[in-house]
């Protein structure tokens, strides 16, 4: 059995797809940054920001996987999910998987900022784009997804209008 979905306003899926894509980009260059080496990253190296200290610190990897390569993997995976072909699907389980792929996201940026503040006390600022764009991306789909997938009533302001 398929649910439907309702229509989001023409914005959403423009503004989720190049947040998305910002997300991206960075993630890849900070993957090629782990791989390629630290002097690689431009980004300061005194003082409280200091990304080559950040992405070298043991919280740097999580499951033995490096996190700029699972930033890759989910960037990859939620730019699909964000694209407005996607946006488009019929598959209500398309946007279920693309809320919750989200939410689980922001828990591990909110996660990764506390490890930045309170265990490795240094800031990458690389790592805080990727976290702003995140928490942009988690604003745009809870703000759209509980409408769009029918789990509450109402649209407050998000679904298109008519056509």
């Amino acid at each position: 059995m398929s649910r439907a979905t309702q229509p989001v306003a023409r914005w959403v899926p423009v503004v989720t797809w190049i947040l998305s894509l910002i997300g991206l980009a960075i993630s890849a260059y900070l993957a090629f940054a782990h791989f390629a080496g630290k002097q690689y990253l431009a980004c300061s190296s005194t003082g409280v920001i200091n990304c080559g200290v950040v992405t070298t610190s043991a919280q740097s990897y999580f499951l033995g996987m490096p996190v700029a390569v699972l930033g890759l993997a989910h960037y990859v995976v939620v730019s699909a999910l964000t694209s407005p072909w996607a946006w488009r699907a019929r598959s209500y389980w398309v946007h279920v998987t693309r809320f919750i792929l989200v939410v689980i996201s922001m828990a591990f940026v909110l996660w990764l900022v506390a490890a930045e503040l309170l265990i490795i006390d240094h800031i990458c600022l690389w790592c805080t784009g990727v976290h702003v764009a995140t928490f942009a991306l988690f604003g745009v789909m809870v703000s759209v997804a509980p409408s769009q997938l029918g789990w509450v009533s109402g649209a407050g302001g998000s679904a298109a209008p008519p056509r």
